[in-house]
């Protein structure tokens, strides 16, 4: 890397400008990383973290079944039927629906799921709620002012607060859990919404087919979350948008650059050196400008990322960073390597004064 290392000290404010770039672009890529996931778990956390392996999706009379948490119902039988299948272990109905909780001083939009015990977040305080009772998440407990026997409004039912569980939340509301018999009378549902199969099915497709259901993995399900796919789409898709634009940024600073060094590399390319070196060398400059912008976005934007966290949804970790800051690297790496593969066309003759 001498030649390299020279030609940054030689060059410092060009050099400067681009790791600036690579930094702002890889802090708001970090920024929106973070968004995603943060919203991701906003939208489906109640759903993921789910101790299931299958979520079976029913569908009214007349109606095909699709992967839906809007418009799916299943039956008594249909429950029977899975329970009894080889390779299922339990088979646990799932109402799912939205409201509103109802406290002496706030009201805020709830989803509420009706399921037993078996399926609750684990618990922080307090026991399972029975028939007339409901457990709330931490932070939605912390917020309203809630504990264990609070009195609660939560639709048209009043229930009591059997336990505080680790928070969940289901299209971007708070859950809170009961029976399935209490969800039944809160929502106006006579069937559950889907079923959450432990195990799975030795023929689910035959399951399927049978009983005019769809099955799939917990993973899967959360394309049923209304908006959801949407949502992290179209999140995912201005990720893709701003790798590609880091590439392009990269790609074209180091064409620019090269084609501006091209006689010092046909006077070294002269007095020795070889293609091969002088590629690794472009390449080794490329990787310590982008290494330096990269660290210092990933930090920007995780610092950003833990203070942006307490108004929206964020999700902070060690991937939030790690990840965008790899790619950056990597994809900046690609860029450049189109960018100075023009070095092993360079002709030493040139800088002797061959061509004249």
């Amino acid at each position: 890397m001498f030649v390299a290392l020279r030609d940054i000290r030689f060059a410092k404010g060009r050099f400067a400008l681009m790791g600036a770039v690579v930094t702002l672009i890889t802090t708001l890529v970090v920024f929106l990383y973070g968004l995603t996931g943060g919203l991701a778990a906003a939208a489906s956390s109640t759903v993921a973290g789910l101790p299931a392996d299958r979520i079976v999706f029913g569908a009214p009379a007349g109606a095909a079944p699709t992967v839906s948490f809007g418009n799916s119902t299943v039956s008594a039988e249909q429950q029977a039927v899975f329970a009894a299948a080889p390779g299922v272990r339990a088979a646990h109905p799932l109402g799912v629906s939205l409201t509103r909780l109802t406290t002496a001083d706030a009201a805020t939009p709830v989803s509420v799921l009706g399921s037993p015990a078996e399926l609750l977040p684990p618990l922080r305080r307090g026991s399972a709620p029975q028939d007339g009772q409901l457990a709330v998440g931490a932070d939605t407990a912390r917020t309203y002012h809630l504990e264990v026997g609070a009195r609660v409004g939560l639709g048209p039912s009043a229930l009591t607060v059997a336990a505080i569980t680790e928070e969940r939340s289901f299209s971007h509301a708070p859950t809170v859990w009961t029976t399935v018999a209490t969800w039944e009378r809160i929502s106006g549902q006579s069937r559950p919404t889907a079923l959450a199969l432990s195990g799975a099915p030795a023929d689910a497709a035959g399951l399927d087919r049978a009983e005019s259901t769809t099955t799939v993995p917990t993973a899967d399900a959360l394309a049923g979350i209304n908006g959801y796919a949407a949502e992290q789409g179209s999140l995912q898709l201005i990720q893709g948008f701003l790798f590609a634009v880091s590439a392009l940024v990269v790609g074209a600073f180091f064409t620019v650059w090269t084609v501006q060094r091209r006689p010092d590399i046909a006077v070294l390319k002269a007095v020795g050196a070889s293609s091969g070196y002088l590629v690794r060398d472009a390449l080794a400059q490329a990787a310590a400008v982008l290494l330096g912008g990269a660290l210092l976005g990933g930090a920007a934007g995780g610092a950003g990322g833990l203070l942006a966290s307490a108004a929206v949804p964020f999700e902070v970790g060690p991937a939030t960073v790690a990840v965008p800051v790899a790619a950056m690297i990597l994809l900046g790496l690609a860029g450049a390597a189109l960018a100075v593969r023009r070095i092993t066309s360079v002709d030493p003759l040139a800088a002797l004064g061959a061509s004249r």
